[in-house]
């Protein structure tokens, strides 16, 4: 039997997708196999988001194309979508904003399905009339409402170690983060999530709220050595989905040319934190 007090789980995943990989995807079926196997959570939906393009990170090829890419990886996925929100956004959008952005989606579609009135059939207005008058006589109890699903960061440990790079992440943006969503980490052995959790008085407060997923079947394929290989005309088969691939020979997407973008820029969360904090110690 279903249990019914299971939380209903969005997995989101955020990050440039330059290009999406198989390793991207597989990192959906690890989360939702650890998350649905705890016998508290059911996941019913993964998110792909890819950051805009004012992220700035070096060799970031336009979001149109990111896009595109990852829509095309995704076609064959059941339940593994992409949304568009955060890639059109012209200025750099917070992760936590992210998040917010998406769980308020889902509350306001509860509320309407919640508050949605049951159609009548016109030839049948007296006899639903009729049945509502006698199930108000015997005061059913009206049906509870259902929780709306949570939504949970989907990342690597790789993320988990940058809440140390300083004013990459804003300290209230970690502690909203891991506090009022949650992440679902996926590691592997060697990796010292862990320890990290462990030195960080944050992730340590809401340790309960991180799930670190081992990954024992290693996969260290990475959008970073996929541009490199294209650089040096060496073959992606198998390393990214078939329509990926030919989609990036189409419009020859990677080059040494493209990892050149914004080379020499900051990237935007350095630029806005560290303005932010500047701005706080003058202030002081």
């Amino acid at each position: 039997m279903e249990n019914p007090q299971k939380t209903e789980v969005v997995l989101l995943a955020c990050g440039s997708f330059n290009p999406v990989t198989n390793m991207h995807l597989r990192l959906f079926e690890l989360a939702k196999d650890h998350m649905n196997a705890t016998g508290k959570y059911r996941v019913i939906k993964g998110i792909i988001s890819p950051v805009g393009d004012a992220y700035k990170k070096k060799g970031l090829i336009s979001a149109h194309h990111r896009v595109i890419m990852a829509q095309l990886a995704t076609q064959t996925s059941s339940w593994v979508e992409v949304d568009t929100w955060e890639s059109l956004q012209k200025e750099w959008v917070e992760t936590a904003k992210v998040l917010r952005h998406h769980q308020e989606k889902l509350e306001a579609r509860g509320c309407e399905q919640q508050d949605s009135p049951v159609l009548e059939r016109p030839g049948r207005k007296r006899k639903w009339a009729e049945q509502r008058s006698e199930l108000s006589q015997k005061k059913t109890p009206e049906p509870q409402r259902k929780d709306v699903p949570k939504v949970k960061l989907l990342c690597g440990a790789d993320l988990l170690e940058s809440f140390g790079v300083p004013n990459l992440w804003k300290h209230e943006d970690i502690a909203n983060i891991v506090g009022d969503y949650g992440l679902v980490c996926i590691t592997r052995a060697g990796n010292d999530a862990q320890r990290f959790i462990y030195e960080s008085d944050v992730l340590w407060r809401h340790q309960a709220n991180i799930h670190l997923v081992n990954e024992w079947i290693t996969n260290d394929i990475s959008s970073t050595k996929i541009r490199r290989a294209l650089r040096r005309s060496q073959s992606i088969r198998y390393l990214v989905p078939d329509l990926v691939q030919e989609y990036i020979e189409k419009h020859n997407l990677y080059s040494a040319e493209s990892e050149e973008r914004n080379v020499g820029v900051i990237l935007a969360p350095l630029q806005r934190n560290t303005a932010a904090t500047n701005s706080r110690t003058t202030t002081a």
